[in-house]
């Protein structure tokens, strides 16, 4: 990913680690995320909400991707690297 964001993510492990900064760590080093990855790795519950306050608070450019699973559908979220 781009200098200017593996600068911002090393700039907030500066502050509290909380589990949205936790998501936003695990889409720029792996690219994208689950709900299941999230509740297993990191205990976030509310991806959905953590993904939304990326976007529209944070800026991050985050495409939602429907697949189907052999239990049922879930989404990826998907980090571009491109940010307004």
């Amino acid at each position: 990913l781009s200098g200017k964001l593996q600068y911002e993510v090393y700039f907030m492990k500066k502050r509290k680690s909380s589990k949205s900064q936790k998501v936003l760590e695990h889409l720029v080093k792996y690219g994208s995320i689950t709900t299941w990855v999230a509740i297993t790795k990191y205990r976030a519950t509310r991806l959905s909400a953590i993904i939304f306050n990326l976007r529209h608070r944070d800026g991050y450019t985050i495409e939602s991707v429907e697949k189907e699973g052999k239990d049922g559908r879930f989404v990826e979220y998907i980090l571009h690297e491109a940010r307004p």
